[in-house]
């Protein structure tokens, strides 16, 4: 008798169709609806930003992996993901320095020294930008129209004045603001590509837009309690992106839906609290790195119960 020929290898046993590079891909594609306002909104000179975001993260990650002789891994597009993300946070007229000192500052000393992907313990588009705002804070919270070079204020900031924009100025992006967030109508396409592809799911976003929904509403009005406009809120400043984009991150966010909620919400109400109490009109990028610290926590404590586990006594 013939005997049968197993094959036997370590799980998974069942893989998907998705590879690192097809999601990363698919976080370029949704990003393009931005990208492409910005180039209208900012003229070109905003795509000058993106791509010195872009070389830095790329250029760094190429000088790591030769200096740790590891394979490359530019070719999974991590690095070009994370210069987009740090160049949509990024004001549109900022010198092309900047962005470039992010991408290294993002990939030299957040992603690659812990690892490179799926080792960081920080988004590392995230850590880059807090750089950047604490190195440079005038450079990072000037925000002007590359076109006509004129100034003034965030919608946060025209809230805490009295002031606020209308609806649909901050949902087609006729603001001030970032590269990539004052446009939530290409955000949320780019997120419901994500979605579509079954890149993201709807855990941590849905957490994170109830947290700063609802701390608005509660406190973030300024007549009193429960007076506060929660769509204004989600519509300003970079609570969407913070939401769809840099929430989702695979490494830095938990393993459980129950945990990833649990992180958006936490996320989204630390964001409320920084805009509302603090110095600083926008804390979306705080709170996720706040979060991101304490993701093996949340990991620790909200866990699936493991197949035949019975009740703790």
């Amino acid at each position: 008798m013939e005997q049968a020929k197993f094959v036997a290898s370590s799980s998974p046993h069942v893989r998907g169709r998705q590879t690192v590079q097809s999601i990363m891909l698919d976080v370029c594609i949704a990003l393009l609806p931005s990208a492409l306002f910005a180039l209208y909104r900012f003229g070109a000179y905003s795509w000058a930003v993106l791509f010195s975001c872009v070389a830095g993260s790329m250029i760094t990650e190429w000088a790591c992996n030769k200096l740790m002789k590891k394979p490359n891994s530019l070719k999974d597009l991590s690095a070009v993901v994370t210069g987009l993300m740090l160049g949509m946070c990024c004001p549109p007229t900022v010198p092309l320095w900047l962005p470039f000192v992010g991408g290294v500052f993002a990939i030299g000393i957040v992603k690659m020294p812990f690892g490179g992907l799926g080792h960081n313990f920080l988004n590392p588009a995230l850590a880059a930008r807090a750089f950047l705002l604490a190195s440079w804070p005038s450079m990072m919270t000037t925000w002007s129209n590359a076109v006509d070079a004129v100034s003034g204020a965030t919608p946060l900031e025209a809230y805490k004045l009295g002031q606020p924009a209308g609806y649909s100025d901050l949902l087609f992006g006729h603001v001030d603001g970032s590269i990539g967030e004052v446009c939530k109508i290409a955000l949320l396409v780019g997120a419901a590509y994500l979605i579509i592809r079954k890149v993201i799911n709807l855990n941590t976003p849905v957490g994170f837009v109830v947290g700063v929904a609802g701390f608005a509403w509660i406190f973030g009005g300024y007549g009193g309690l429960f007076t506060g406009d929660p769509l204004y809120a989600l519509l300003s400043g970079g609570a969407l992106m913070g939401a769809f984009f840099m929430c989702n991150d695979y490494t830095t966010s938990p393993c459980t839906p129950a945990g990833q909620f649990l992180m958006g919400l936490l996320a989204g109400i630390l964001t409320g609290v920084i805009r509302r109490f603090g110095a600083y009109v926008e804390g979306v990028t705080y709170a996720i790195l706040f979060l991101n610290v304490c993701t093996p926590l949340i990991d620790r404590y909200i866990r699936p119960k493991a197949f035949g586990e019975g009740k703790a006594k």
